[in-house]
C-alpha cells in the first residue's frame, strides 16, 4: 500500500508501508516509462545511480516486470560514478551490474560505463563527450529550453549529507551551469576521485525518481521536505527536473515527515 503525501511543493511524495512494497512499485514505474518511451522514441535512456538504489530495482528482474519490457531499446547511464577499475567493490558500474544489468539482455553497447583507464578530469570530459554524440544521433533527447540532454528516467538516491549524484552540501559543483560531466577529487565520502552529471542534465530530465528508504535517512527527508527552516540548501531540494519528480519513500524514512 502507498500513501500519497501532499506537500506544498512540485514533487509527488509516495510513502509505502515497507521498502519492499517500495521496490514493487518502483518496478512497475519504471517498466511504464520504458514501454510508453521505447513506443515514444524507439529507445528508453535510463540514468542509474549507486548506493542502495540498486537493491530498490530488484523486483524489476523478477516476473512480472521483467518480460514486459524490450530491454533491447535501453540505454543505461550512471548520474555518478567512482573514478575506480570497473571491477573494483567501489564501483558503481560493478553494483549495478551484479545486481541489475547481469539478469537482463540489454545489449553490451547500450551500457555507457566511464573510461576507467583515464584521471578523474579526463574520464568527466570522456563522458561528455560520449553523451554529446549520443544527442547528436538522437539516442538521448535534447531538452528544448535547456539544451541539455533530456534523459528518459533519471533513478537517484539520496545520501546521508543530502547529497545526489557526488554533488555534496556547499561544494561548488552544486553550481556549475556550464558542463555536462564534472569531477571532484576531494569527495566527502570515500573514494576520494568521481565524476557526476550536473544539476543541469539532472534539472533536463523528462522523468526522475528519488528513492529513499530506512529511518537512517528520516532526518534528512524531514529537512528536504519538511518545514523547509534548514537555511542551507541541500543538494537533494535542488532536483527540479522539466517533467516530473516522484519520491519513493518507506515509512522508515518517511517517519519524520508528520512531526
Amino acid at each position: 500500500m502507498a500513501e500519497t503525501v501532499t506537500l506544498n511543493s512540485k514533487p509527488k511524495v509516495q510513502v509505502f508501508d515497507s521498502e519492499e512494497d517500495l521496490a514493487v512499485s518502483l518496478a512497475k514505474y519504471t517498466a511504464d516509462l520504458a514501454n510508453k518511451f521505447a513506443q515514444l522514441r524507439d529507445s528508453f535512456t535510463v540514468v542509474l545511480s549507486g548506493g542502495s538504489l540498486v537493491k530498490s530495482l530488484r523486483k524489476l528482474v523478477e516476473p512480472p516486470y521483467v518480460d514486459s519490457v524490450d530491454w533491447s531499446k535501453w540505454h543505461v547511464f550512471w548520474v555518478d560514478e567512482r573514478v575506480v577499475p570497473k571491477d573494483h567493490p567501489d564501483s558503481n558500474y560493478l553494483l549495478a551490474y551484479d545486481g541489475f544489468l547481469s539478469k537482463v539482455p540489454i545489449p553490451a553497447g547500450n551500457v555507457y560505463a566511464i573510461n576507467d583507464a583515464l584521471s578523474a578530469e579526463g574520464a568527466a570530459d570522456d563522458y561528455e563527450t560520449c553523451l554529446k554524440h549520443l544527442v547528436k544521433n538522437k539516442i538521448i533527447d535534447q531538452s528544448d529550453s535547456s539544451g541539455f540532454p533530456k534523459f528518459d528516467l533519471m533513478l537517484l538516491g539520496m545520501g546521508p549529507y543530502g547529497h545526489v549524484a557526488s554533488l555534496f552540501p556547499g561544494h561548488p559543483l552544486c553550481q556549475e551551469n556550464e558542463k555536462w560531466v564534472t569531477f571532484i577529487k576531494n569527495s566527502p565520502k570515500p573514494p576520494p576521485e568521481r565524476i557526476s552529471f550536473t544539476f543541469p542534465v539532472i534539472n533536463s530530465s523528462a522523468n526522475i525518481a528519488l528513492v529513499v528508504a530506512g529511518d537512517g535517512k528520516a532526518d534528512v527527508v524531514h529537512a528536504a521536505l519538511g518545514d523547509g527552516s534548514n537555511s542551507d540548501k541541500l543538494p537533494v531540494q535542488m532536483v527540479s527536473p522539466e517533467g516530473e519528480l516522484t519520491w519513493f519513500l518507506d515509512k522508515g524514512a518517511a517517519s519524520k515527515l508528520h512531526a
